[in-house]
């Protein structure tokens, strides 16, 4: 595939200078090992190439490199002041009562107290209850469960943000 009939996003991405890309994978994952990986394999040919790398990345994050990952997420319903994208895929909280957002934030502590970090779920296009059932059902399960929930939600985010980063690049 010639650059001429690659998307113009990946076109893009692929011709940032390095520290520039780090920084926009940065915004994806907060995991350095996830955007050393993605970096190391560009130029990527086709957008399904990017996902596929980002797939594989996820898929060799050590417990450490989450924990890093999920440093860059606040916890659900409380995006941080100035962060468009938590507010994005947040939005499904946008419009809960202050009843469910309240539960939100008991549950956000009590799962961040049992496993020792954020509720990470992909909460794009999930309304506020669905949110707050599978805060729920996932408090229950026992911390290596947890841990593989948690690489599978954040590979979904991933995903998202990488066809974003291609959208916006």
């Amino acid at each position: 595939m010639t650059s001429t009939s690659m998307p113009p996003g990946l076109v893009r991405f692929n011709t940032l200078e390095e520290h520039a890309a780090s920084a926009a994978l940065h915004e994806v994952c907060a995991a350095t090992a996830w955007a050393a990986r993605l970096l190391a394999y560009r130029p990527y040919r086709t957008a399904d190439d990017l996902y596929a790398a980002g797939d594989a990345a996820t898929a060799e994050l050590t417990t450490a490199d989450l924990q890093e990952a999920m440093a860059g997420h606040p916890p659900i319903g409380r995006p941080g002041p100035g962060d468009p994208t938590s507010a994005r895929e947040q939005r499904g909280m946008a419009g809960a009562s202050e009843e469910l957002r309240a539960e939100m934030l008991e549950l956000n502590i009590a799962y961040q107290e049992k496993f020792g970090h954020v509720f990470l779920i992909c909460a794009t296009g999930k309304t506020g209850e669905q949110m707050r059932d599978a805060v729920r059902e996932r408090i229950g399960n026992a911390p290596e469960q947890e841990w593989e929930i948690v690489r599978t939600e954040l590979g979904k985010i991933n995903r998202i943000r990488l066809a974003r980063l291609l959208d916006t690049a």
